[in-house]
């Protein structure tokens, strides 16, 4: 039988124990992403119809950004991106240049653009809605994303991951943008498709 000073340090011990096993359990469930644009795993990409006929197409290029996530407690996630508008790309030069001129984005005065999340709401199973600050054309405004996660784990290089996908429409009036400037609507519909490497 073991005399009480053993027992003691065999109760501090087990409980050492399972704390550790408990913060390195918090540590798997809650880390820092960053989005893989250096192999093109990430995408901004948008649509906006054109005469009301047709869907015209297009992306940004150039983007960065990193996102928090909490497997178990995806609510206390959050998420950052910031997009080169200059590197905004329909497949159509003179429309390209158009889009960013002072019609448009005016890249030349607002060279960059920015989302910062302030809330994460979860609404199903691997759904959320993204409440955040989107800085446009020097405007911010506050707007939700629908949020889905794809599936995260590990990567055959020795990584984890996480992939998302969300979307949301933005009124381009909202940001500045002239209103009544030719065949293009005044809604863009925005498709993220994120996939992030644990830091």
């Amino acid at each position: 039988m073991l005399r009480s000073g053993a027992k003691i340090r065999s109760a501090l011990l087990s409980a050492s124990i399972l704390t550790a096993s408990a913060l390195g359990s918090v540590s798997v469930q809650a880390a820092e992403y960053l989005i893989d644009t250096k192999d093109a795993h990430a995408f901004v990409q948008f649509k906006i119809q054109h005469l009301g006929y047709s869907w015209l197409l297009g992306r940004f290029n150039d983007f960065s950004g990193s996102f928090n996530f909490d497997e178990k407690n995806p609510e206390k996630s959050s998420v950052k991106v910031e997009i080169d508008t200059g590197s905004i790309d329909s497949n159509h030069a003179e429309r390209d240049k158009h889009l960013r001129s002072d019609d448009f984005l005016d890249v030349q005065k607002y060279p960059k653009a920015t989302f910062v999340s302030t809330s994460v709401k979860k609404t199903g199973e691997d759904k959320a809605e993204i409440t955040g600050d989107l800085t446009l054309r020097g405007v911010t405004k506050e707007i939700v994303i629908d949020a889905n996660r794809i599936g995260g784990g590990d990567d055959p290089w020795g990584g984890y991951r996480q992939g998302f996908e969300g979307t949301t429409t933005l009124t381009l009036d909202d940001f500045g943008v002239p209103k009544d400037l030719g065949p293009a609507s005044q809604t863009v519909e925005m498709y993220l498709s994120i996939e992030g490497i644990r830091q």
